[in-house]
């Protein structure tokens, strides 16, 4: 084996290092994440522990629902979450029955979780409250803040199931029994997601490279970094440092996997091009290493820049996104290059198994030189074949055709961006199932006041709580309003006197239910229109709640979005000068992917509103398919034109282009899809949010694939030729 480790050396290739490196150096790589993956794949589990969902949490703490929300808890210790149970009779609840109702309250302050009563009180539990018709009632259920919300939520629904006699029905809805269906949906994360993902990664590598050893390497190397970053982001998230959610957490898995296995492909690549020119195994890892190391980097440093731009969001939830997805991408970046070339080596040719590279003597020299009088397409296209042979000659042909045409085609496709509804949808609307809670809003709407149990909360000065009353009195869409007064409950004695508000810091604090549901555009319009209004009345005036809190997280996100894109656009495009140390075309580049993106959005608002009918869609997600697509989108170009600049240097721009086109067609073709594969597999999770990301990012890298990489970039850089490299010397060259 020594002989056949030297052999085929050249000056240019790397040398091979002795046995005892050769067998060092893989064996602590492999020990190395080997570990990682044992300590961090269990890890994996327990990110729920440290997830949380609650959307109060991701709002700025300047925003007024968070000031609110701060107020709130001076006047009560209890940072409890309401939750609204219905029940609804098919007959009329006479008013003897109120009794029994009474009991099922005691019952369900009894379970789990439920905040405890003080001394003198016996429940906590508001109600039985009988609707006007007569065929429902309501009870306001307060779960400890520190209590399991899911489990609990579950223990008042298992009550119900008990207790209820025939004809009737009870839900659990209002801000707890939301956002435990919320979570239950988030469940499948855990498995299904990786599940799915892994099986059409795997399915779509054993179709590429028709192996079954490789495509077993490249998913390994993928779930190391995963595992890897896992143990990372739970550690950050037990000490406080980021916020973790389950969406992060979904995309934090789909992006390692789609993100590593971008850069296995062309990793592998490179190294099975090496194998056909080197005979040692060893030599053709650091040759396809040394080729493969700059614009992998230069993939993955674009990437996180591009996501740690999002720390500069006001919305919480954006901003710990950020980190996050970062992390995930660093150890991506580390899996490829240390743990993937480490079982490559190991495994040489057999890693292709049953369809082996072969070493070939006279393919070690490149059959494609500058030759005088040859043309650039004969230069270019010498040794490719195939599909990518027909694109390079009619890019060599028709360039300006080529490139017009499919910038016609993106921008057709971008016009489907003035119908996008970002602007935010109701909680009811953001689990794409049936559920408890969904069905118990629209019980809750049928028979009460909508906003029952989710009330307006408005904190205002002591001496114009009078005033404020009246104006929210005479407010249309609010129902009623009164004053908090504490745990102290009215008394059925129509002479006795009322009880005193609860005034803290000299403010008092006022419960305003509104006539529509608590997370709907009307509620949200009366929220608006309440600011306005009480600022007239009391400059300091507060104005939070559920609704608030909704408003406020819309607002934010849509100001994310004008406030990051030019920032991440700005690092991107100085990455990519410093890359191909040219203006022109990053230029050219950063144009293209923002075309790019906007056909996505075009096209997926098309989708959302006349095929799949989605009520809208959230306010950030604009922004998330910005960040991933650009940042995404920028790796194929960054394959691209790298290997466009190597072939430039040797044979010409207009030569190199065909041939760098030529060259990595495949792999980055194969790389788009497995992407969009990854990335579509978030809508097996039926959360409107994520199915939303998934298809404006699948179909975003399959535009950027097959259009930008293949047609509009290459046809477009031939057609201007060497000024593309202005202002370096390459421009100059001949």
């Amino acid at each position: 084996m020594a002989g056949d480790d030297t052999r085929n050396h050249t000056p240019s290739s790397p040398r091979v290092p002795r046995r005892w490196v050769r067998i060092l150096i893989p064996t602590v790589l492999l020990l190395v994440w080997f570990a990682a993956a044992a300590i961090g794949g269990p890890t994996f589990g327990k990110l729920s522990s440290v997830s949380s969902n609650d959307q109060a949490s991701f709002l700025p703490a300047s925003a007024e629902s968070t000031v609110a929300i701060d107020w709130q808890k001076k006047f009560s210790d209890s940072g409890a979450i309401p939750a609204v149970v219905v029940i609804v009779s098919d007959t009329t609840i006479d008013r003897s029955e109120l009794g029994e109702y009474a009991k099922l309250g005691e019952r369900l302050g009894e379970v789990e979780g439920v905040q405890k009563p003080d001394s003198g009180q016996s429940t906590t539990v508001a109600g039985p409250i009988p609707s006007e018709d007569g065929y429902a009632v309501e009870f306001i259920v307060p779960i400890s803040e520190d209590a399991g919300l899911r489990d609990t939520v579950g223990g008042l629904r298992a009550v119900l199931a008990d207790d209820l006699a025939d004809g009737v029905t009870g839900y659990v809805t209002g801000p707890a029994g939301l956002t435990a269906d919320l979570v239950n949906a988030f469940g499948g994360i855990d498995g299904l997601l990786l599940l799915v993902a892994g099986g059409a990664v795997f399915a779509i590598l054993l179709l590429v490279y028709r192996s079954i050893v490789l495509p077993i390497l490249v998913l390994l190397t993928a779930v190391f970094a995963l595992s890897a970053a896992i143990l990372v982001v739970y550690a950050f998230a037990s000490w406080g440092w980021i916020s973790l959610s389950g969406q992060s957490q979904g995309i934090l898995s789909i992006l390692v996997i789609g993100a590593a296995t971008d850069y296995s492909l062309l990793l592998v690549a490179r190294y099975k091009e090496a194998l056909v020119h080197v005979e040692s195994r060893w030599q053709a890892i650091m040759q396809a290493w040394r080729a493969a190391w700059e614009p992998i980097v230069a993939s993955g440093a674009t990437v996180i820049i591009a996501l740690l731009c999002l720390l500069f969001s006001d919305l919480n939830s954006n901003k710990s996104l950020g980190p996050i997805a970062a992390i995930g991408i660093v150890f991506s970046l580390l899996a490829v290059l240390s743990f993937l070339p480490a079982i490559l080596a190991i495994f040489g040719r057999a890693a292709f198994w049953p369809i082996r590279p072969r070493y070939r003597a006279d393919a070690v020299g490149d059959s494609a030189q500058r030759v005088s009088g040859d043309s650039h397409e004969a230069r270019g296209l010498s040794g490719v074949s195939g599909v990518w042979k027909r694109i390079g000659t009619l890019v060599a042909r028709r360039p300006r055709v080529t490139w017009l045409v499919a910038l016609a085609v993106l921008v057709a496709g971008g016009l489907g961006t003035i119908q996008l509804q970002a602007n935010g949808v109701p909680q009811t609307d953001l689990v794409l199932t049936a559920t408890d809670s969904v069905a118990g809003q629209d019980a809750l709407t049928e028979h009460f006041d909508a906003g029952s149990g989710s009330p307006v909360v408005v904190v205002a000065k002591a001496d114009k709580a009078d005033a404020i009353v009246a104006a929210l009195d005479s407010t249309a869409g609010v129902g009623s309003a009164s004053i908090f007064t504490g745990t102290v409950r009215p008394s059925m004695d129509p002479n006795a006197p009322a009880p005193t508000p609860v005034v803290r810091d000299g403010r008092v604090l006022v419960n305003a239910v509104l006539d529509y549901e608590a997370d709907s555009d009307r509620a949200e319009a009366v929220v608006r229109e309440l600011r306005v209004n009480l600022a007239d009345i009391d400059s300091s005036v507060l104005v939070g709640g559920v609704t608030a809190i909704a408003l406020d997280t819309n607002d934010t996100a849509q100001a994310d979005l004008v406030k990051i894109i030019p920032i991440v656009l700005l690092v991107i495009l100085l990455i990519l000068m410093l890359l191909l140390r040219a203006i022109v075309a990053p230029i050219l580049l950063i144009v293209s992917v923002v075309v790019s993106y906007a056909t996505a959005l075009g096209v997926s608002a098309i989708v959302f509103n006349h095929v799949l009918g989605f009520p809208g869609a959230d306010a950030s997600v604009p922004l998330f398919g910005f960040v991933f697509l650009v940042a995404l989108g920028v790796d194929y170009i960054i394959f691209l034109m790298t290997r466009v600049r190597e072939e430039s240097l040797r044979l010409g721009t207009r030569a190199g282009i065909l041939r760098g086109l030529g060259k990595t067609g495949s792999v980055i073709t194969s790389a788009g899809i497995v992407l969009a594969a990854t990335f579509a597999a978030l809508s097996v999770i039926p959360i409107l949010f994520l199915v939303q990301i998934a298809f404006i990012v699948a179909f975003g890298v399959l535009v950027d694939t097959i259009i930008v990489r293949s047609l509009l970039v290459p046809a477009l850089s031939y057609d201007i030729g060497k000024a593309i490299w202005w202002p370096s010397k390459l421009s100059r060259m001949a």
